[in-house]
C-alpha cells in the first residue's frame, strides 16, 4: 500500500546518470525532449526493486498477467474493450512503427502525415526507402485543425498505402474528437489505407479532456488500425524498453508480429514487463497526482507568458506536458531563437521547424519538472527573448 501523497516539487537531480535529456552543461536547464524530471510512481519503483534484488537478469518470456494488464488499463481508463490477444509487446512505440513501416509498406509508397508532428515519424519513413506525403494542418487564430481536402487527395494516391495519424498530436497537444476520428478513419476505408495511429500520450490528456482511441470508433476502423501505446511517456519509464501495439484484425496482427519478430524488437528486457504491469494495475492514483500537478504547471506557463511575454502564444492544449509556444512576433527563425536562447541563458528547449508545417517559428517546452524548475526556466525564456535581436 502506498500513501496517495506525491512529491512533484522534490528537485531531482539528473546529472551523472546518463541521461540524454540533462546532456548539457552544469549551468544549463533542459526543458526540451519529452522526458520527465519527476521520478515514477512508488509501485513500479517497488516492481523494478524486486526484480532487481532477483540478482538474475536473463531472457525473458512476456506472461499472460502483461496482455491482460494493457488490456484492463484501456478497458477502465478509456472506456474501450482491448481484448488481449490483440496486444503485442515491442520494446519502444518508435521501434514498432519503424517495424510496422517496413512490413506494412513496400519500398517506395507514401506514408501520409500531418504536420507539425513528431519528427522521428520521418526517420521511420525515409529510413526505410518510403516517401514521406505531407498534409499540413490550417492554422488560423491559434488554433489547428485538418486540411480534409488536402488530405483525401493524398490519401487517394494509389501510392500512398499507410497513414501515420498521433493522437493525442504532438507537438500541438491536440486530442482529435470522435467526430475528426471517424471522418479520418473512414477516408482511410474509401481509398484502402492503413491507419498507424501513436497514441503514446494518450494517458496525458488533461483532466477537462477526453481521449479517444482511433481504433474505438467502430469495427470496420478497428480492422483497418493498427494502435502503439506504452507507459514510458505517463509514468517516466522511458529508458525500460517497453510498449504496446494494439491490432484488433488478425490478418495484420500476423504480419506486424511477424516483423518485430524479425527485427528483433519483441522480447523485454529483465525490467520492462514487471515495471509495465505496475503501472498498469496500481499507477492510477500516481497519475491522476501527476496531471493534477501538470495543469498548475500549464496554467503558470499561460500566465506568465500573457504578463511579461505579450509576443510569445501558448497554444491551447488538451494534452501532453509539452507547451507549443507561437513566437512568430519575434522571429520566423525559430532554430535562430532557440540558439540564442540557449547561448544567453542556458536554457534548451526544442525548435519547431524540426516538426515540419508552420513549426519554424514555434519553441516547444517541456513543463514535467518541479514548479521552482519551471519558474526558472520560464524567467529565462523571457530573458532571452527580451534580448534576442529583431530585424
Amino acid at each position: 500500500m502506498f500513501l496517495l501523497s506525491f512529491d512533484f516539487d522534490k528537485m531531482t537531480n539528473r546529472f551523472d546518470t546518463n541521461s540524454y535529456k540533462w546532456d548539457v552543461g552544469l549551468e544549463e536547464l533542459p526543458l526540451w525532449v519529452a522526458d520527465m524530471d519527476f521520478e515514477t510512481a512508488p509501485p513500479i519503483a517497488e516492481a523494478i526493486r524486486k526484480r532487481a534484488e532477483h540478482r538474475i537478469y536473463g531472457y525473458n518470456r512476456i506472461p499472460d498477467t502483461y496482455y491482460q494488464a494493457v488490456a484492463e488499463w484501456w478497458r477502465q481508463r478509456h472506456h474501450f474493450n482491448v481484448d488481449p490477444k490483440w496486444v503485442l509487446f515491442c520494446t519502444g512505440v518508435v521501434p514498432a512503427i519503424s517495424s510496422i513501416v517496413r512490413k506494412i509498406t513496400e519500398p517506395g509508397d507514401q506514408v501520409l502525415v500531418l504536420t507539425p508532428v513528431y519528427n522521428i515519424f520521418f526517420n521511420s519513413i525515409v529510413n526505410n526507402g518510403r516517401t514521406p506525403l505531407v498534409s499540413e494542418l490550417i492554422y488560423q487564430n491559434h488554433q489547428y485543425e485538418i486540411d480534409y481536402e488536402d488530405l483525401e487527395q493524398k490519401l487517394a494516391d494509389p501510392s500512398t498505402t499507410l497513414m501515420i495519424f498521433c493522437n493525442p498530436h504532438n507537438p500541438i497537444g491536440m486530442v482529435w474528437d470522435r467526430y475528426t476520428l471517424e471522418r479520418v478513419g473512414n477516408l482511410c476505408l474509401k481509398h484502402g489505407v492503413v491507419i498507424l495511429s501513436d497514441e503514446i500520450h494518450c494517458d496525458l490528456t488533461h483532466p477537462d479532456k477526453t481521449y479517444t482511441p482511433f481504433a474505438s470508433i467502430s469495427k470496420e476502423i478497428a480492422q483497418h488500425s493498427i494502435t502503439c501505446v506504452a507507459p514510458t511517456k505517463t509514468f517516466n519509464l522511458a529508458g525500460l524498453q517497453t510498449s504496446s501495439i494494439i491490432v484488433p484484425n488478425a490478418e495484420l496482427r500476423s504480419r506486424v508480429n511477424r516483423g518485430i519478430n524479425t527485427d528483433e524488437v519483441a522480447e523485454p528486457n529483465a525490467f520492462a514487463i514487471d515495471a509495465a504491469i505496475a503501472a498498469f494495475t496500481e499507477g492510477g492514483p500516481w497519475l491522476n497526482a501527476l496531471l493534477a500537478y501538470l495543469m498548475e504547471n500549464k496554467r503558470l506557463i499561460e500566465s506568465f507568458v500573457a504578463g511579461s511575454l505579450p509576443e510569445v502564444q501558448v497554444i491551447a492544449s488538451d494534452a501532453t506536458y509539452l507547451a507549443w509556444l507561437d513566437c512568430g512576433a519575434v522571429t520566423k527563425d525559430a532554430k535562430l531563437l532557440a540558439a540564442f536562447i540557449r547561448k544567453e541563458t542556458g536554457l534548451f528547449v526544442s525548435e519547431g521547424s524540426v516538426y515540419r508545417g508552420n513549426g519554424g517559428h514555434f519553441l516547444r517546452l517541456n513543463y514535467a519538472c518541479p514548479r521552482e524548475r519551471l519558474e526558472d526556466g520560464l524567467q529565462r525564456l523571457k530573458k532571452g527573448i527580451d534580448a534576442f535581436p529583431r530585424s
